[in-house]
């Protein structure tokens, strides 16, 4: 056995302290540089409620706001979207689990405008910024729930739009037409909307409308709906459809019908359509540039957080589309 005498016990002792103090030191400096590169990596979240995904706008939509969300980088985007376009509980659930993860915004296309109000008062209650988009909320239901009336709301025309493709579907038919016109669903405010565009262009080129019914955005409950209205109204010249899915719905069913002397005419500009329009089996739509929407609603959802006060209706772009610029 080694013994050392007290002066190289001394410096043994004040190397191992050195030592410890210096393995102290660096691990703080560890931990600080650790702490740091956690804040820098920290992000704000996005929580994004769309509608169904099972229609062709809405995934494109998706597409768009993911591919902006990688571009930018500076956010992280939780995206959310329904199993069809009737099924509310998703929407409220989905706002629900963003409220729960206390996420910094949450961009909403509404599928119903009275019953998701309560869940975005509810979130703007937790201090989460809430912008709507594509769909208004109902503005009496805003103010009962105490939200104000002109509720930031970033999105299109729809009536202005609906009017445009309608005037296209007029002036091609000519006036006194007979048409038809297949409403989307009856609780969104654009619905209502499209169907009041429309509605105009019927006054304007003094149409006949023989039906007005809804097919809730969907294609199969179109085809349907469609089928049988041919039955009831076999003189119908024209149909106006308040989204692109139903307009394929419409199309299929004037295939299975044999019936190539029909005008169809929808809204939103989706990929299926356009080639319907290449083959002249859809007359038209309106481009409201679906893959740009959400991603637009998101930039303005962040000028909020940076302390721009904003509300009332920041308007997005619509495009009339035909064989001439699909």
């Amino acid at each position: 056995m080694q013994f050392f005498g007290s002066r190289t016990l001394g410096r043994l002792t004040a190397l191992v302290l050195m030592l410890a103090l210096l393995s102290g030191a660096l691990f703080a400096g560890g931990q600080k540089e650790a702490a740091s590169d956690s804040m820098e990596e920290e992000k704000p979240v996005v929580g994004l409620v769309m509608k169904s995904l099972a229609n062709e706008f809405f995934k494109t939509m998706e597409e768009g706001a993911q591919k902006f969300a990688r571009e930018d980088g500076s956010f992280e985007l939780i995206a959310v979207g329904m199993n069809s376009e009737t099924d509310i509980d998703t929407q409220v659930s989905a706002m629900e689990n963003f409220i729960t993860q206390q996420v910094d915004m949450i961009v909403l296309a509404p599928a119903d405008s009275v019953g998701l109000v309560p869940s975005v008062k509810k979130a703007v209650d937790a201090g989460i910024t809430v912008v709507n988009f594509d769909v208004t909320l109902n503005k009496q239901a805003l103010v009962e729930s105490g939200l104000p009336k002109d509720f930031l709301f970033v999105g299109p025309d729809n009536a202005d739009g609906a009017e445009m493709v309608g005037d296209y579907l007029g002036e091609t038919l000519g006036k006194g037409a007979k048409v038809i016109i297949i409403e989307g669903n009856p609780g969104a405010d654009n619905a209502k909307q499209r169907k009041e565009g429309f509605m105009r262009s019927v006054e304007t080129y003094d149409l006949d409308l023989l039906a007005s019914r809804t097919a809730h955005w969907e294609t199969e409950e179109a085809n349907t709906l469609v089928t049988n209205l041919l039955t009831a109204h076999p003189d119908v010249e024209g149909i106006m459809c308040a989204n692109d899915s139903m307009a394929v719905g419409a199309a299929k069913a004037l295939d299975a019908a044999g019936r190539n002397d029909i005008e169809i005419v929808g809204f939103d500009n989706i990929g299926a359509v356009q080639e319907l329009i290449k083959q002249g089996k859809v007359l038209a739509t309106i481009d409201q540039f679906g893959p740009e929407m959400a991603a637009n609603a998101i930039k303005v959802g962040f000028r909020i957080i940076e302390g721009e006060e904003l509300s009332g209706w920041v308007k997005t772009p619509i495009e009339l589309v035909t064989i001439d610029n699909v």
